[in-house]
């Protein structure tokens, strides 16, 4: 091999090593800024059962432990603690329930009295038109469950008027609105019996 094959192999391989080295820059970079948006539009997400004036941390980087988070109808699947100004503001648990179409998931914000602040679906798979109307644009049926905690609504209450208790269903969707009124009681229970623990990350006695 002459000296103008050798330069021009050298140089081709140059160039390859240089293309190789810069997809790697590019595609590190990038990996960068694309799990830096999906973190934020899991924030924005999750965060928006939470109203924003109750806290002033980063509630998703604060989990905490669920002891026993298998429930009577429902499973928790993650916590986190919310705070304002250093001190317990909040929590949002993960749910997980059983509805008509599959597992539904909600995210359902607590206040340290016990209090549900909002309720937001995550994730379903329930009947379009039915079901499927608790996450369409509008609906306000989970809005009827803001304010209330077991203390203002007994726990034979937790169940739909027509099974003797206190909450109206969504139309047509007998089967999700049991689900979800399982779903938040559950949560509301879980909190006032794991308060401190959840609130402090203190001993679960």
């Amino acid at each position: 091999m002459n000296r103008a094959s050798i330069r021009n192999a050298a140089l081709l391989l140059l160039i390859a090593v240089l293309s190789l080295g810069s997809s790697v820059i590019w595609q590190h970079f990038s990996a960068k800024d694309i799990a830096r948006a999906q973190q934020q539009l899991k924030a924005q997400t999750w965060l928006s059962v939470l109203p924003k004036q109750t806290y002033d941390n980063q509630p998703l980087q604060s989990p905490v432990v669920l002891n026993n988070p298998r429930l009577d109808h429902s499973q928790l699947l993650a916590g986190y603690r919310a705070t304002r100004a250093g001190q317990p503001s909040a929590l949002v648990l993960h749910s997980q329930v059983q509805g008509y179409g599959g597992p539904l998931q909600l995210l359902i914000a607590i206040d340290p009295q016990g209090r549900l602040l909002g309720t937001k679906v995550l994730r379903q798979e329930e009947t379009p038109e039915l079901g499927a109307k608790l996450v369409e644009p509008g609906n306000t049926w989970l809005q009827g469950f803001i304010g209330a905690s077991r203390k203002t609504t007994a726990d034979t209450a937790w169940a739909l008027k027509r099974d003797s208790g206190q909450f109206d269903q969504l139309a047509g969707a007998t089967v999700t609105s049991r689900a979800v009124i399982h779903a938040v009681h559950d949560a509301l229970r879980y909190f006032d019996e794991h308060r401190q623990q959840l609130l402090e990350g203190g001993s679960d006695d």
